[in-house]
């Protein structure tokens, strides 16, 4: 046999390698192939071809595991129980750029799945290479790394602390300065998967300068870059007065409420969540954003959503009006009772309507003026019967009555509260009937002093001790209406 016949063998099992390799790996993009491939032993067959002489192999075995590992935590486990994570953490140092974005591919597909799993990744030394790719020169190999590192940080604050401790925040922050937009966003994420968890790693993130260089992204025409951006500043925001005192000095109001408009449902929904995180501390920051016109405009931004998408905003008007009368009165003067009656009329949703009488309570419990303003809306009626609803939640009750309660001991306004009379159970009766005694005692009893005529003492007697007792309702209730018209009619 000649020199030439032998090369051919070599050559066929080359051939036949490459062709292996490449076929497992397209046909693991298709779902229906996964049972199949792994009943037929693939996770076996493709280990030994991680360290192939071939690169393209190695590369192409790497990111068949990937798409495997990536469509459950099943086909994950056996990664991690195969031994294979050590070889490519190994190879990270390695190989060529073209390996090292697979095999950070394989490794983030193992993360994702479960807080166990990313751990086994941490524990196999894959933080250290991960974190060393974020030094490579190819944007490719940095934005694979900082997506693994990302998909590690975002389960709990163990982990996440794992990732600052193996020096990738100063990193991440350089990876949103590169001109790469999609480096950007992997960035951007990773540093809002650390800073979810605690202040402690929100003011890590902070430390290493990132508020700054997010904040000048804020109006860049990406919108997913966007998305992130937001969500990071978020992140940091939700977690004390001082880290939000810090993005809101990066000087993104009035600017940032501009993306309330944006044509991206997740863009708006972002910028309406970070509003909420830094309204909710005081009422000094609450005051800031109503002076930057931010309340008029989350008022826009509820009215033009549907949905979840909604939902920050509603909270945000909530989290505003609870802070004090003056602030309350900022949403109900920019019209957003209205809005949030028409959000408790026609969402599906019970924690979206559980959010939205919350923030009517919120802002109906403060005078007599600002219930009178929630009552007006027409939202009473409305509140009474979600209360009473059996297919409501527990949760959506218990905000329906809360929200009631808080009104219903302001509200002065008797017109919207007589149709209450008629529908509400004994416990939310009594703070109905307590206002309407509150209201007509003094007009009845300055009406008969000062006419000496329609009503008798007797009457008055007998409205005060019905007022009183606690156990006649029905007859209060007649008793009181009737009153309450023959004054009228006066």
């Amino acid at each position: 046999m000649s020199q030439r016949q032998v090369l051919q063998v070599f050559e066929q099992y080359q051939r036949a390698r490459t062709s292996f390799v490449q076929t497992i790996a397209e046909l693991c993009t298709r779902p229906q192939n996964i049972e199949t491939l792994q009943n037929a032993g693939v996770m076996s067959l493709l280990r030994p071809l991680l360290l192939d002489v071939v690169p393209t192999i190695q590369q192409t075995a790497a990111l068949a595991l990937g798409r495997l590992a990536n469509y459950n935590d099943n086909l994950a486990e056996a990664v991690v129980k195969g031994d294979i994570l050590p070889q490519l953490v190994y190879s990270l140092a390695e190989q060529n750029r073209f390996y090292k974005k697979a095999a950070a591919f394989v490794l983030r597909a193992v993360a994702k799945h479960s807080p166990e799993l990313a751990q086994a990744v941490v524990d196999c030394g894959a933080l250290d290479a991960l974190v060393i790719s974020l030094e490579e020169f190819d944007p490719g190999v940095k934005e694979a790394a900082a997506w693994a590192l990302g998909y590690i940080a975002r389960h709990n604050g163990e982990l996440s602390q794992a990732v600052v401790d193996a020096g990738a925040i100063p990193l991440l922050v350089l990876c949103i300065q590169e001109p790469e937009v999609a480096l950007k966003r992997i960035a951007a994420s990773a540093l809002s998967d650390i800073s979810k968890h605690s202040p402690e790693l929100a003011q890590t993130v902070v430390d290493a300068g990132a508020i700054a260089h997010l904040s000048q992204m804020i109006l860049n025409p990406d919108a997913k870059l966007k998305r992130q951006v937001f969500s990071a500043l978020s992140q940091i925001s939700k977690h004390s007065v001082d880290l939000a005192e810090m993005v809101v000095e990066a000087e993104i109001f009035p600017a940032v409420l501009a993306c309330l408009k944006d044509p991206d449902e997740y863009v708006k929904k972002n910028v309406a969540t970070l509003i909420r995180e830094i309204t909710k501390h005081t009422p000094e920051l609450s005051q800031l954003i109503v002076n930057a016109g931010g309340v008029a405009a989350v008022i826009d931004y509820i009215g033009d959503s549907r949905g979840n998408v909604r939902l920050p905003g509603i909270m945000m008007l909530g989290y505003v009006a609870a802070h004090s009368e003056n602030l309350a009165m900022a949403v109900i003067v920019s019209k957003g009772v209205p809005q949030l009656a028409i959000c408790l009329s026609e969402e599906p949703e019970d924690h979206i309507k559980a959010a939205t009488a919350w923030a009517l309570g919120q802002i109906g419990r403060h005078t007599p003026e600002h219930a009178r303003a929630v009552a007006v809306a027409n939202v009473l009626p409305r509140l009474l019967s979600l209360y009473m609803e059996s297919e409501s939640s527990e949760d959506l009750q218990v905000k329906a009555k809360k929200a009631l309660k808080s009104i219903l001991q302001k509200c002065t306004y008797l017109p919207a509260l007589e149709p209450l009379l008629h529908e509400a159970p004994p416990n939310i009766l009594k703070h109905v009937v307590g206002q309407f005694s509150k209201v007509l005692l003094p007009r009845i009893l300055g009406y008969t002093a000062g006419k000496g005529g329609s009503l008798s003492t007797s009457h008055v007697k007998q409205l005060k001790i019905s007022v009183l007792c606690e156990s006649t309702f029905k007859y209060r209730n007649v008793l009181l209406l009737t009153v309450y018209h023959k004054f009228n009619a006066h």
